[in-house]
């Protein structure tokens, strides 16, 4: 049995990892000889695009081992906290005047403004020569996604996307399994959450209001087409809005099917669509989904459909699985895998990897680590600013899982299949749809 198992993972190995770990990081390679990088003895000079919210926790990482030098929000009060313990640090409403007049102090910029900015801020920052780590999901749109990617392999820097997952332990032991044919052939895999837990639905309507004077809307608004101000947007519920935000999958579908990805080693789907939706709104996503998408066979791996359920909805019960036994983090988040051998589930952020059901652990050994294991989210995208090993969710991997999961956010907006065409980025069987692929920029906006 256990010769047999070290066999089959060979074969795994031999066939799906040669050449994909360079490209995948997890700390085995070395890095790509980077422009400007710094020696592991220095600390970087780090600046922050978005210092509220998310942004708050981005910069509290860094500033544990390295240099804050500078700060931009268009929202002073969502920002207050992280300006008032950096008050020597010098502030901007605009992040392009920022590494403007900054930029010369800057090596490394964290992106942790709203979802439809992420892919200007992160453009910007890389073709002035810094690292960047970049909030999930990568950018709002297909298009940015491949255009960061290419970009980062141009300009030689460093990059990260803020999955966290892709960092944990458990991630690891999903494709370390799934590699050694534990639960053999994967043909169906689920993901799921219990977002949203903002306002999505035909109730919210965004009600024009005057704009607080501690926000420049303009600014916060960036490439996005002119609108009024609408306390409906800010702080948190822009996520439901298909111009700034990409839902409940661009809040936690980086993390969660973070483990398929990596396992299933997914690369562009043949086809997305949505299957179930409750609660479509005239202004937002809707209330519950579920998508689903067709990925074709990899190497010794079969074709794979993977499906996306939201809003709180699970995914059905595999045969055999107690009904007492929890699938994922307590039935909320998860993910589960259905091999020809086996299932498996693991929790949100890729913990509590485990077979179903439970009885199967009580004898089993997890392989022998055969991916590296991280330092940590933030150290894996420090460390590789300063000339290490590439993170493990560097641009050249975060680009292309971002580009197939928001094939799912365009695919809430029609009925029936989408097929895709990667090379071509362009959806074949519906014109309307590729609309959507790219942004509308406004003036001042644009890039590349």
């Amino acid at each position: 049995m256990s010769q047999n198992r070290i066999s089959r993972r060979y074969f795994f190995q031999g066939s799906l990892l040669a050449g994909v770990v360079p490209a995948a990081g997890f700390g085995s390679v070395p890095s790509l000889k980077l422009l400007g990088y710094k020696s592991p003895n220095e600390k970087l000079n780090v600046a922050a695009v978005g210092a509220g919210g998310k942004g708050d926790s981005d910069i509290s990482a860094c500033a544990i081992t390295e240099n804050i030098v500078a700060m931009a929000d268009p929202d002073s009060r969502r920002a207050a906290r992280m300006f008032a313990r950096f008050p020597k640090v010098p502030k901007y409403k605009d992040f392009r005047q920022m590494l403007d007049k900054e930029g010369k102090n800057i090596d490394a910029v964290t992106v942790s403004c709203p979802d439809h900015m992420h892919g200007t801020a992160a453009m910007w920052a890389m073709e002035r020569g810094k690292h960047v780590y970049c909030q999930k999901p990568l950018t709002r749109t297909v298009w940015e996604a491949r255009q960061l990617t290419e970009a980062a392999k141009k300009y030689r820097v460093a990059t990260q996307m803020g999955n966290q997952g892709y960092s944990n332990e458990g991630t690891r032991q999903c494709a370390e399994i799934v590699w050694a044919g534990d639960i053999g052939k994967v043909t169906e895999a689920h993901a799921w959450t219990n977002r949203p837990v903002w306002p999505q639905g035909p109730e919210v309507i965004p009600v024009e209001a005057p704009v607080p004077e501690t926000l420049d809307w303009g600014v916060w608004l960036g490439l996005a087409a002119y609108r009024p101000y609408s306390p409906a947007y800010l702080p948190h519920n822009w996520r439901g809005f298909p111009d700034f935000g990409c839902g409940a999958i661009g809040d936690m579908a980086c993390h969660i099917m973070g483990a398929p990805n990596m396992a299933l080693r997914l690369t562009a789907p043949v086809s997305v669509e949505c299957i179930r939706q409750e609660g479509r709104g005239k202004y937002t996503f809707p209330k519950k989904s579920v998508l689903r998408y067709e990925f074709p066979a990899r190497g010794t791996m079969p074709p794979v459909t993977v499906y996306w359920h939201d809003g709180g909805l699970l995914p059905p019960r595999p045969q055999g699985i107690p009904e007492d036994e929890v699938l994922g983090d307590r039935g909320r988040n998860g993910s589960l895998f259905i091999g020809d051998k086996g299932i498996m589930t693991t929790g949100e952020y890729g913990g509590k990897t485990r077979l179903l059901p439970a009885s199967k652990m009580q004898d089993y050994k997890f392989p022998p680590p055969l991916l590296t294991r991280s330092p940590g989210h933030y150290r894996d995208w420090i460390r590789a600013c300063k000339g290490g090993e590439r993170s493990c969710s560097d641009f050249s991997v975060a680009g292309p899982f971002t580009e197939w999961m928001l094939l799912g956010v365009l695919a809430l907006r029609f009925e029936g299949k989408l097929l895709w065409d990667p090379q071509k980025m362009r959806i074949t069987n519906n014109a309307e749809a590729n609309r959507y692929i790219k942004p509308q920029f406004r003036k001042g906006w644009k890039f590349a």
